[in-house]
């Protein structure tokens, strides 16, 4: 665990510095795009954030290679060589993108340019479906349910970077919860703690904590899509890599097992899907609206769940705040529940359950009982709050 403490610490104090560095040169370049029409934020703000989040990250990755207690995930590098070249094509392509709006269709080629690396050239697939432990025969299906999954997570991400620390803050939620699923998992089900997709959710989570002070509303920088996508590829990256820890045996329960154990078989496929569960919710209702309209999937709106929360007459603070809660809730309700049925504690998973329901029901009285201003008043034009 110190090793890892290590690396958020570091990734952390990394992150800072250098988005400290890029915020300055962004603000004497001008490096930075005009407001649109669709952006919250009133200033021109810089959107390079993900630049100094992609350093600190590659900066670890780098020093673990050095660390003997990761040489375990350094055997075969070509994983990590892949998360790698992924994730430089796919921070130079938000880069273009935060400073001249690339077309639609060029990020989402490139993103599954960069899905693709990840799963032929480093071998990161899903091989296993948590369907009667379904074991997926035909490489190409699994190459391409692993490059959708990835794109998938990648762009719903993105569709919620819309506020001041909004996504800094829910993906270092999630992953800091991702990080306690990988480390348990790993702990059951292999010789060692020591595993890719635990250190790069430990990355993450230095990455996101960094950035914050930075992020915070005001903000003085946003991270992106350089940072936004970053953070989905790595994401989605970290829970294929840990999905392909689990054995398929766990997967597949025996005739007769009881409701509680059956439960417990599905839960560790169920915890990396439920962290980014709030964004993939935005990213559904997004697709199904804009095509649903006759647009493209990709055409930006203001109809996203955060543009919602601020109608409902949310300050922009407690917007952000409320995700925070709803992501906390939903993610640590079924940890919970897993480590629960792992632990043998009492009651097993009633005790995530009955976290859930009232964590769920305090989160939608905060969501539809807004104290702050009322719906449609004028918003107050000095913060920068930004959208992607």
């Amino acid at each position: 665990m110190r090793q890892y403490l290590f690396t958020i610490l570091l990734t952390a104090a990394l992150t800072t510095a250098l988005a400290w560095m890029v915020w300055r040169l962004s603000m004497r370049y001008k490096l930075y795009p005009g407001i649109r029409e669709r952006d919250v934020h009133k200033t021109p703000t810089p959107r390079l954030g993900g630049v100094a989040m992609f350093l600190g990250i590659v900066a670890a990755i780098l020093v673990s290679g050095s660390n003997p207690f990761f040489q375990i995930f350094w055997v075969d590098p070509r994983p990590v060589w892949a998360v790698l070249g992924a994730a430089v094509l796919i921070v130079l392509v938000g880069v273009a993108d935060d400073l001249w709006d690339l077309d639609w269709t060029i990020k989402l080629g490139a993103q599954f340019l960069a899905a693709g690396i990840i799963a032929v050239g480093g071998g990161l697939q899903v091989y296993t479906l948590p369907f009667g432990g379904m074991t997926l025969v035909s490489s190409w299906v699994s190459i391409t349910l692993t490059m959708f999954s990835i794109v998938i997570v990648m762009n719903a991400v993105n569709f919620i970077d819309g506020l001041d620390a909004l996504v800094a803050g829910v993906c270092l939620i999630a992953n800091g919860v991702f990080f306690v699923y990988s480390y348990i998992l790993s702990r059951d089900t292999l010789t060692t703690n020591s595993t890719l997709a635990t250190f790069l959710a430990a990355a993450m989570i230095g990455a996101c904590a960094g950035f914050l002070p930075l992020n915070w509303r005001p903000a003085k920088m946003f991270m992106g899509d350089s940072g936004a996508l970053l953070l989905g590829l790595l994401m989605a990256t970290s829970a294929i890599a840990a999905s392909g820890q689990i054995p398929p045996s766990v997967l597949d329960p025996v005739d007769g097992l009881g409701r509680s154990q059956l439960l417990g078989a599905f839960l560790p496929i169920l915890v990396p899907i439920v962290v980014v569960l709030l964004p993939l919710v935005d990213f559904g209702l997004a697709v199904i609206r804009r095509m649903g309209a006759g647009k493209s999937p990709f055409s930006p709106d203001r109809k996203h769940l955060h543009h919602r929360m601020l109608d409902l007459g949310h300050s922009d603070r407690d917007a952000v705040l409320i995700f925070y809660a709803w992501t906390a809730v939903i993610s640590l309700a079924v940890l919970i529940m897993y480590l629960a049925t792992r632990e043998n504690w009492p009651g097993e998973y009633w005790l995530g359950v009955i976290f859930g329901v009232i964590g769920i029901a305090a989160c939608l009285v905060l969501t539809l009982m807004p104290t702050r201003r009322p719906p449609h008043a004028p918003t107050d034009p000095t913060p920068a709050t930004q959208e992607a």
